[in-house]
């Protein structure tokens, strides 16, 4: 049997960031691969270790959460290597998607046996996102999330923060551009979703698919924010759009433009601004993943 070569990337503060990683790496190993572990400390620095050491490796594995996975997301497109992920995050929504195991080493069984699909990606100013990318409530719930808050409570912590949130948010104006046709929107949140899961559960709508070639939008355009209680359990069935306050959209590219500069979140990471251009690029990564 010939080894292949597994550059894996391990992020420590990921929640399980800290744990063993020892078994993983037998797993691997035991499964014909020769691991090469690179740590990094900051997320800009996967996609500078995939380009200096693409040629060393026949894989590519990303140990950490959807925002580790992403930020490494154009490096593995350009580099043209399928990339397995050990899910270690909070929320783990790619994952989830792929349908890949909580199990770490159970994860690590996936990448052995070989199997690929090829999934869609998204990006939002160049900046890739595999689940969604957001402008308004959960950029401000990212920006205010206390890393040691997410890392001890995980989802807990993230609905702690959306409290926060929720009692001071205020909508804002928009211009949404979709094959050339500009609406104007007064809106809580527009989502761009390239996946399937995000938010650690919910559904960016309900027939999405990581592999179907395009972008699912949706717009918040309630006037009373707290009718978002009613709506909670449609946006884990990915029925919100049934909602009239909810505007969806679909498409394979959207630009979104605001009156001032809004930070847009991107699987969790604050990654740009507006004025935003999304785009989807269809089967762009093979990944480890069961058969569907």
């Amino acid at each position: 049997m010939t080894r292949r070569r597994a550059l894996l990337l391990r992020n420590p503060k990921a929640r399980r960031g800290q744990e063993e990683i020892g078994p993983v790496i037998r797993r691997l190993e035991d499964g014909g691969l020769d691991v090469r572990v690179e740590t990094f400390e900051a997320l800009p620095e996967i996609a500078r270790d995939i380009v200096r050491l693409q040629e060393e490796a026949d894989l590519i594995i990303v140990c950490g959460g959807d925002g580790s996975v992403s930020s490494a997301g154009m490096a593995v497109m350009e580099s043209g290597l399928p990339m397995g992920i050990i899910p270690m995050g909070t929320a783990n929504d790619l994952a989830r998607t792929l349908e890949l195991p909580d199990d770490l080493v159970a994860a690590a069984a996936v990448i052995v046996k070989g199997e690929t699909r090829r999934v869609d990606l998204g990006t939002v100013n160049g900046h890739a996102f595999f689940n969604v990318a957001s402008i308004g409530l959960s950029t401000r719930l990212a920006e205010g999330l206390d890393p040691v808050l997410k890392k001890r409570f995980g989802r807990l912590g993230y609905s702690l923060a959306a409290l926060k949130v929720l009692a001071k948010a205020r909508r804002f104006h928009a211009t949404i551009t979709e094959k050339g046709q500009a609406v104007e929107v007064d809106t809580y949140q527009i989502s761009v979703g390239n996946g399937r899961h995000y938010g650690g559960g919910n559904v960016v709508q309900e027939d999405a698919e990581i592999d179907d070639g395009h972008l699912d939008l949706y717009s918040l355009e309630m006037t009373n924010l707290w009718k978002m209680a009613l709506m909670l359990r449609s946006f884990r069935s990915g029925t919100h759009g049934a909602w009239r306050e909810v505007r969806t959209a679909r498409c394979v590219e959207f630009d979104i433009a605001t009156r001032k500069p809004m930070p847009v979140n991107a699987d969790g990471e604050i990654v740009t601004s507006t004025p935003a251009h999304f785009k989807v690029h269809p089967k762009a990564i093979s990944v480890f993943a069961p058969s569907i």
